[in-house]
Parts: structure tokens; C-alpha cells; sequence
């Protein structure tokens, strides 16, 4: 290691100019990997409402569809519209009632439920098909196209419309995100590190490994705007403990050492040791994502596995070299940082442990009462503002229409008319169901065929399915929705085992029963990964349980506070924040016991020993936690997106209270189960026989 230290001092100037040139080809990666803004994108293949969607694209040219509501027109004013909207690119079709009869025949001969289906007392709504899927650029493209020809009086509402107000609010929103944890990242280091060119190389060094991150994502193809929104934000608070640590470790050095590139060499060679075995722990909270069946955790995970490995690297190559290359600047602005000192809280800790222990474990009760009483919501649609286009239009359908989402059912166009009519009518009496239309639905009783029009019945017949559309009054991952699509699930399987209901709702649902299993299986991982890399670190049994004890009480916390203050969190962020807090924040813990074990086999008691080392980590994990809190509490409060809003604020807060249990609890539990301690850690045998 010494040795790699000193090849990376000596030739500082020449892995500057490798660094800067690698950005050409990271920045190229990054602006050619797609963004995915479709959530429901992620669920896997193999389910039937993925494989419905695909039969949609393929058979029918319908990747995505869209309700379009047309309020203040007259039919014939509708009617020109309607044209305007079909020779939109990328619109495959729209379906209104001028689709079903000739408009010379007088809407009185369309049945009154069929008539209610397209017009309300506002205006008029028309189904509107994309020959894309739901996420894709041109769909987007046609969502945007449609909004600029029509007037204020018109909406979309679709899967697709919140997609696209997904996108463009996401991307007037990522450059601030980026700003402002920088900001808030470089005012806490401005006031603990020594030198005001601190943050500067730091932020320097992790920018640069940020984009090589982004840019590596070309290998993937695409990914979520979850992670493209969190990988900078995230990869600079869980990596600037590292460039710390390097910081510390090369002042230290230069005290011993008078010349800078042999003071560096060390620093270099004592933090890949350090950090090696820091990092892995976040590395494996990230990993545990990647078991998830909804594969947005393998996209998140991976990405930021990533990024964590790549802030490692940089930080004994990259940042070491600026360190040597700028070190007159670095004199020219010293500065006296703030004088942290943790002695008052080791002794108060220490002297009431069993005070502060006994506290601290009762908080076990109302944690995991809120934890388990922990309101989600898994609608999409819910985490946008309300200002937005979608938000507005999913308001106007739902008061207007009585209908709060549509669904399509995919059946063999082999069934019998005479079965689809009776499949369709069990299906209209379901509760919540407002409509179910398919072609053999649509023409009015005793109405000859040669008055139906247009290519409707190639619009809802094709290669061997016919497509029939429902309406229901009931929101999106309600329980009442989801109850309603069992029961026509079981309607359509009686008629035909082969048919398909399909749709945001249905996915949704899907998305639902995944997600429960997933929440079980990230932390499950994540635990006994985490516990076993302790285990071999710290050569202990008892320590793994007791640090993961601490930080898993302030997952449980965190997550319970948004139950008390009644905030309804965004699915995702109840199955990730707890990967990503034991991860990130358990080498807190791992830093003081770590302190603690050398302390006690340096010869103190217990209690001295665990005084000691709060005293000597406080500084670090509250530079470390207010780092992470800072770079990610901004981009929580400023987020207009709820699922990125939200995940940062858990996380912001989560530096802070597992910071809390370190500094209390911890200690608390060192002191009280030293001699367990001792007697199960390979290495502190020669204290066994001691009096402690």
C-alpha cells in the first residue's frame, strides 16, 4: 500500500491531467444514458400485466393510452379537435362517440350509459392511443405536442401525462438539487476543516467521481429518475467521509514527516486500510437493494455501489494529488475551524449509562409503533404537486366523469359476442365500475353494422384479441380498487382463462404485493450482510448485534416519526432509507467501537476506555453526520417531486438520529456489556482475567 501511496504522490501532476481527460468520455456517457421516468417501468417481465402492456404494443400498435377531456365545446368543435389530436405523431387513434356511429345519426340513438360514458355536464372525453409505451421520448413528445394545440379547457390524464410532468419537473429541478447540497456541503465543511481550500478539493474530487458514475451508466442502457436524481446528492454524502479521513491522516503525517509527498504516501496507504473497510458496509446496503423483484432497487443499487467504489478510488488518487498540488494555497487560506470537543458527552454518557440506556431502549415502544402503523401510498400520480397538468386533469375526470382511473381488459376475439355481453355486464355490476366498452358493446341495440364508422372495430380487434376498455370510479392503489380488480379478474378468467386486465391500477396493485416481499428481503440482506462485515472487522460477536442494534432502533425512529406527524411516505422510500441508514450511517458506530476495543486493550477500565472513545469520535461522526445531513435536508425541503423530497429528508434526518445513538446509546451498551464483550471478541482474551 506504501508503495501505491508513493507512486500516486510522485506522479500527482500526471494523474490530474489522466482525471481531467477521463471526464471526456464519462461527460459523453452521461449525456447518451437514457432516463427512465416511468416507475411502473421496473416491475418485472414475467407478471401479466407487463406481459399485457407488451401484447398491447405488439398486436394492437397502443403502447400508451391517455383520457382526453374537452370542456366549453360544442361537438362539432370537439369533433374538428379530435381530428387535430389524431394527426398528432405518435397518436395512434382516438375513440370517441363519433368512432361508433356516423355523426349525421343523432346522438339520441346512442344508449343513455354509452352517451354518459363520453360527455358530462363540462364537456366531452376522448379515449386517446400512442403507437408507444408509456415512458417513451416520442410519447412524452405527443403528450407535449397535444397541451400546446389545445386551450386551458382541455386535460390529459394518463399514465403517460404523469410521466411527462415527471420528467419536466425533474429536469427544472436537477441542477438545484445538485446546487444546493454542494452549498450546504461545503458550509459545514467551511466550519470543521482547518482550510478553506478544503472543500474545494473535496467537492472537486467528488464531482469528478460523480461523473464518472453518470457516465458509466452508458453500460446500462438507462436509468431511473430516482437515481439520476439521487446518485449526486447521495454519492456525495456517503463519500466525503472518505476525503475526511485522507485529510486527517495527511496532517497528521506531515507533523512526522518534512517532506509532503512521504507524508502523503502514508496518509494514502493508511486510508485505503481505513476506508476499505468502511466503505463495504455502505457498498452492502446498497447491494441489498439489488435483490429486490421490482428492479428499480437493482437500478438504484448499482448505481450507487458504484459511486461509492469510484469515491473511493478518487479519494487515494485523484484528491491526494490536488492535496500536493495545491498545498501553498491550502497555507495561504488556514483558517481555525470550529473546536469540537466530545469529553463533556463521554463523561456524561458514561456516568449515567444505565440512565441513558434504559431511556434510549424504551424508545424501542413508540418506534415500533409508528413503524408499524407507517402510512404509504403507491399512486404515482400522488407525489406530484398539485399545479401540474396531470394533477389537474386526474381532478377534472374524477369530479366530472366519476371516474378516477381507466383499465383495459386484453380477451381472445374468439369469444363469442354473446359472451363478451355477458362478460361486460357482470362487469358493470361491479361496485365502482362506471363503464365497460368493448366493439361488441358499442353499436346500439338493433342498429345495423353499416352505421358503425371509422376503423373502430381494427382499433379495439387485432391479432387474435379484442381490447375492451373500463372505467372506475375508485383512485389508484386504493383498497377499494384493488378488491375491484380481483373481482373482475375472477369475471374475466370464467369466461376465458386466457384474457388479461390490464393499466395503471392493476399494475399498480401488482406493484403493491411485490414491494411488501421486497421491504422484507432488502432488510433482511442488508442485516446479515452488514452484521457478518462487522463481525470480521471488529472480530466479535456481540459487537455486530449491538452496532446494528443501534442503528436498525434509529431506522425504526426515523420512520416512525413520519407516522406521528401523520406524513404518508412514497412506497419506495419506506424499503430504501433503511438499507441506505444502516449502511451509511453504521460506520458512526463502527468508528467509536473501534476507538473503544483499542482503548481497552491500551490498559484503561471500562468505563475510561468508553469515555475516551466518545471523546475522540465526536468530532468525525458529527462532521461526518452533519455532512450528510446537509447534503441531502436541502434537496428534501426543496423538491417540488415527493418521491425524491421524501427520501432525502428520511435521510437528512437519519444522519442526525442514529448520530444521536452513537453518541448516547452506544456508549451506553459498551459500558454495560464490556464483559460480554470482551469474553466474545477474538483479540481482547488477555482482558478476561483481568479486573474490569
Amino acid at each position: 500500500m506504501l508503495n501505491f501511496g508513493r507512486f500516486i504522490a510522485r506522479h500527482r501532476i500526471g494523474v490530474i491531467i489522466l482525471s481531467l481527460v477521463l471526464l471526456i468520455p464519462a461527460a459523453l456517457g452521461f449525456i447518451n444514458t437514457r432516463v427512465n421516468y416511468d416507475i411502473l417501468y421496473y416491475l418485472p417481465d414475467e407478471i401479466e400485466t407487463m406481459q399485457g402492456q407488451d401484447i398491447l404494443l405488439k398486436d394492437f400498435g397502443k403502447g400508451a393510452y391517455a383520457i382526453f377531456i374537452v370542456n366549453g365545446m360544442t361537438d362539432s368543435e370537439a369533433a374538428q379537435l379530435k381530428k387535430e389530436v389524431e394527426n398528432t405523431e405518435h397518436v395512434a387513434s382516438v375513440v370517441w362517440y363519433d368512432s361508433i356511429l356516423d355523426d349525421s345519426i343523432p346522438q339520441e340513438f346512442l344508449p343513455e350509459e354509452l352517451y354518459n360514458t363520453f360527455h358530462s355536464d363540462h364537456g366531452t372525453l376522448m379515449a386517446v392511443f400512442f403507437d408507444e409505451g408509456t415512458s417513451s421520448d416520442n410519447t412524452m413528445k405527443a403528450i407535449d405536442e397535444l397541451r400546446a394545440k389545445v386551450g386551458n379547457n382541455c386535460f390529459l390524464s394518463s399514465m403517460s401525462a404523469v410521466v411527462t410532468d415527471t420528467k419536466n419537473l425533474v429536469d427544472s429541478e436537477l441542477f438545484w438539487y445538485v446546487l444546493i447540497a454542494v452549498l450546504l456541503s461545503a458550509l459545514v465543511l467551511v466550519l470543521t476543516m482547518d482550510s478553506f481550500m478544503a472543500p474545494v478539493l473535496f467537492l472537486l474530487t467528488i464531482g469528478i467521481a460523480v461523473i464518472y458514475n453518470l457516465g458509466t451508466n452508458i453500460f446500462k442502457g438507462e436509468i431511473s429518475f430516482i437515481t439520476m436524481s439521487l446518485a449526486a446528492v447521495l454519492q456525495l454524502a456517503v463519500t466525503m467521509d472518505y476525503s475526511i479521513f485522507l485529510w486527517n491522516s495527511y496532517m497528521e503525517k506531515k507533523k512526522g514527516y518534512g517532506d509532503n509527498t512521504e507524508a502523503m504516501a502514508h496518509a494514502i496507504s493508511d486510508t485505503i486500510v481505513s476506508v476499505s473497510a468502511s466503505s463495504l458496509t455502505t457498498v452492502a446496503g446498497f447491494i441489498a437493494l439489488c435483490f429486490m423483484t421490482f428492479t428499480l432497487g437493482l437500478d438504484l443499487g448499482v448505481v450507487m455501489a458504484k459511486g461509492v467504489i469510484l469515491g473511493v478510488l478518487l479519494c487515494i488518487t485523484v484528491l491526494p494529488a490536488f492535496i500536493l498540488c495545491c498545498d501553498k494555497l491550502i497555507k495561504r487560506f488556514s483558517h481555525k475551524p470550529l473546536n469540537i470537543k466530545g469529553k463533556g458527552i463521554g463523561k456524561l454518557v458514561v456516568k449515567h449509562n444505565k440512565l441513558f440506556l434504559v431511556v434510549l431502549m424504551l424508545l424501542w415502544i413508540p418506534a415500533l409503533i409508528g413503524y408499524k402503523h407507517l402510512d404509504v401510498y403507491y399512486d404515482l400520480a400522488n407525489s406530484l404537486p398539485d399545479y401540474l397538468p396531470s394533477s389537474q386533469a386526474n381532478a377534472v375526470l374524477a369530479e366530472d366523469f366519476d371516474t378516477a382511473s381507466i383499465e383495459m381488459i386484453l380477451a381472445p376475439d374468439d369469444l363469442s359476442p354473446r359472451d363478451t355481453q355477458l362478460m361486460l355486464k357482470e362487469i358493470q355490476d361491479v361496485d365502482g365500475i362506471q363503464f365497460a366498452l368493448g366493439s361488441a358493446s358499442l353499436l346500439p341495440s338493433g342498429m345495423p353494422e353499416d352505421f358503425m364508422v371509422g376503423d373502430l372495430t381494427a382499433d379495439l380487434s387485432a391479432n387474435g384479441h379484442q381490447l375492451i376498455l373500463i372505467g372506475t370510479e375508485y383512485p389508484v392503489a386504493s383498497d377499494e380498487v384493488n378488491a375491484q380488480i380481483e373481482k373482475v379478474n375472477r369475471i374475466i378468467k370464467k369466461y376465458s382463462p386466457e384474457a388479461m386486465l390490464i393499466g395503471e391500477a392493476p399494475c399498480t396493485k401488482d406493484l403493491i404485493s411485490i414491494t411488501d416481499r421486497d421491504f422484507k428481503v432488502v432488510s433482511e440482506v442488508s442485516i446479515i450482510a452488514i452484521f457478518f462485515l462487522i463481525l470480521i472487522s471488529l472480530k466479535s460477536i456481540t459487537l455486530p448485534i449491538i452496532l446494528v442494534l443501534v442503528i436498525e432502533l434509529g431506522i425504526y425512529i426515523n420512520l416512525g416519526i413520519s407516522y406521528f406527524t401523520g406524513t404518508t411516505l412514497p412506497f419506495i422510500a419506506s424499503i430504501v432509507i433503511g438499507t441506505i441508514q444502516l449502511g451509511a450511517t453504521v460506520d458512526y458506530a463502527i468508528l467509536m467501537t473501534t476507538r473503544y476495543q483499542k482503548e481497552r486493550l491500551g490498559g484503561m477500565d471500562r468505563k475510561k476506555a468508553v469515555s475516551e472513545a466518545v471523546a475522540k469520535s465526536v468530532p468525525s461522526v458529527l462532521t461526518s453526520a452533519l455532512g450528510f445531513f446537509a447534503a441531502t435536508i436541502g434537496v428534501g425541503l426543496y423538491s417540488d417531486v415527493d418521491l425524491i423530497g421524501s427520501l432525502c429528508l428520511l435521510m437528512g434526518r437519519g444522519a442526525i438520529i442514529s448520530m444521536v445513538l452513537v453518541f448516547l446509546l452506544l456508549p451506553s451498551m459498551l459500558v454495560t456489556f464490556d464483559r460480554l464483550i470482551i469474553q466474545t471478541s477474538w483479540g481482547m482474551k488477555p482482558l478476561r482475567h483481568k479486573n474490569n
